[in-house]
This record gives structure tokens, sequence and C-alpha cells, in this order.
């Protein structure tokens, strides 16, 4: 077994690594697959290549090349959080990263380790894998509370970057050679079934609006869901959509 090539695991010309990049992948990476995430974090960084052009940028032309990884929330997320880290000098540290709404203190944990090669314990599905499979095979629900001693003991200290890559891989190995053990986490969500679901019409709402603003009407014509004036609403007060003259808007022009 060998250690995954990750676009996002590339050090800068100058050997370090940009944490603007990092927590990009890591909020794109947070319930999509890898080889999905890949495309889009390289198409999103030709787009918005550090955090003050990613401030700068409109919701709309962000929420608009985020699409296709879902989960639409996670890019205004990403947009705000931007916004509150530019003005700030680096390095960028968990607390910082952590006051930013959708950014939780494992994801911040995760961005100063790899960015500043730091050593902070941190859980995420993956490394959940490794431990439970390993110290928790018997048990039926195991909590974060439980692993992060143990992550914490078997951290390294010199090279915590490259043992978290080391961890995150062997997960993604053990989830296809022993099946997806952080089921038995406590903290585990299993993903709701999409094909019918709100998620589904969310999306298709706004690819719609991708390619131009239209009527309530318009889109009950298009797609006749019942679901739609109340999927309409929630986009609206998340700040995701926005209605102007009876017309809905992708996202904010500002």
């Amino acid at each position: 077994m060998h250690g995954r090539t990750l676009p996002w695991r590339q050090p800068e010309v100058d050997g370090s690594f940009d944490p603007y990049k990092i927590l990009v992948s890591e909020i794109m990476l947070q319930q999509t697959q890898v080889n999905r995430v890949i495309p889009k974090y390289q198409a999103f960084l030709e787009a918005f290549p550090n955090v003050k052009a990613l401030a700068a940028a409109p919701l709309s032309a962000v929420l608009a090349l985020w699409n296709g990884l879902g989960y639409n929330r996670r890019a205004k997320y990403l947009h705000e959080a931007a916004k509150q880290l530019a003005p700030l000098s680096e390095p960028w540290t968990v607390d910082e990263l952590a006051a930013c709404k959708g950014i939780g203190t494992n994801t911040a944990a995760a961005v100063v380790t790899y960015a500043y090669n730091q050593s902070i314990p941190f859980i995420e599905t993956n490394i959940r894998t490794v431990f439970i499979h390993h110290f928790f095979k018997d048990a039926e629900v195991v909590s974060d509370k439980e692993l992060t001693p143990l992550v914490a003991a078997a951290l390294e200290r010199e090279h915590s970057r490259e043992w978290y890559w080391a961890l995150m891989d062997y997960g993604s190995h053990l989830k296809v050679t022993v099946g997806n053990v952080s089921r038995m986490s406590k903290h585990y969500a299993r993903q709701s079934k999409f094909h019918g679901s709100k998620r589904q019409l969310r999306g298709y709402i706004l690819r719609v609006l991708i390619e131009k603003p239209h009527t309530r009407n318009e889109l009950a014509q298009t797609n006749p869901d019942d679901r739609l004036e109340a999927v309409v609403a929630d986009l609206l007060q998340e700040g995701l959509v926005m209605e102007r003259y009876g017309r809905l808007f992708l996202g904010s022009t500002s």
C-alpha cells in the first residue's frame, strides 16, 4: 500500500503549504468522495487562487463553480469564512478557523496540522475507522471522546502532516478491505437517499438558476414538485438564493 498523491498534498514552490488551499480541500471533502473533489478543487483554485480572491467574489460565482459537489451550504460557509480570514495575518490558528461558521474544531485542527505541521489531535471519518478497527472491534458504539486520547498518544510529533496523511490513506484502505467500521461511531450520520430527496430538488433549483433567473412559476413548470415552494423558501432563508421583482437569482450579486 502506498500513499495517495493528491493535489492538496503538494507543497508550494518554497516547500510551504497554503492553508487556504487546504481549507478548500477540507470543506470539499466533507461528505464528498475524493475522485469527485479533485476536478472541482482544481477549477475552484483557478477561479479563486487565494483567500482574498474568494472573499471578493460574488456568492453567485462561488455557487456556480461548486455546482455538482452537493451540500451547497458548504460553499456559502467557505465564502463567508474567506471574508473573515482574509484580513488576518498568518499563520491562522485553530481558534480563528473554528470561529468561522461551518468550520468545526476538527476541520480547523486539520487545516493547521496540514498547513503548519503542528501536532494537534483531531478526528475525522478515516481516522475513526483506523482507531475503531484496532481498539474497539467488539464495541457497539464509540465516541470521539474515547478516541481522542488514543489519537493524541499515537501522534507523530515531528512529522504530523505525513502521519495524518498515512492515517487517512490507511483508513480509506480499511473501508475497502474490512468495511466502514466508523458506522460504530456515536457521531456517524448515514447519508439519506439522494434520488427523489429534497437535496436533489435543491440541487436542481440551483443548477437551473446558474443558467438564468427564473420566476417561481417557471421553476414549477420545469419541475412540478409539491415541495418546490418549501425548498425555495429554505434556499432564500439560507442566502443561497435571492428574489427580486418576482425572479429568483443564484446567491448574491455582491
